[in-house]
């Protein structure tokens, strides 16, 4: 019996995203839209939500242009990905985010070309997710 309480379950690599635990982290699901090319969206990915269907896209991309007679699309920062998930080109893809908690500013990924403005982060604070560089070790 007491051989059981030691064995060792498994392990995880410390990466550095969630650098603090105020605000809690809270982990919920969200749907990423699909692409037109398939793609690997990466752990910490920070994902914006459409207003018009409720869908998450990376932070930084540009909503598709409104057809004729129709309202254009915004996308507000909303979450970030809590695992590697491959995009596709025919479905939305359901993922877990967290939906709260304290992140270090230089794990998370935006669009290529994209920064993250204060405006971004404050939306963001609002939902309590929060960012703070990780401290080094001594």
């Amino acid at each position: 019996m007491a051989k059981e309480l030691r064995t060792k379950l498994g392990s995880m690599e410390y990466d550095g995203l969630i650098t603090g635990l105020n605000p809690p982290t809270r982990v919920e699901g969200g749907v990423i839209a699909k692409l037109s090319t398939a793609t690997v969206y990466k752990r910490g990915t920070l994902l914006a939500k459409s207003a018009k269907d409720g869908l998450l896209h990376i932070l930084g991309e540009d909503p598709p242009a409104p057809a004729s007679g129709e309202t254009a699309d915004t996308y507000t920062p909303d979450c970030i990905l809590c695992d590697d998930t491959e995009v596709g080109t025919a479905d939305d893809t359901p993922v877990d985010v967290y939906a709260a908690g304290c992140f270090d500013p230089e794990k998370v990924t935006v669009a290529e070309g994209y920064t993250i403005t204060q405006a971004d982060k404050d939306k963001l604070r609002s939902y309590s997710i929060v960012f703070k560089a990780a401290t080094p070790a001594p």
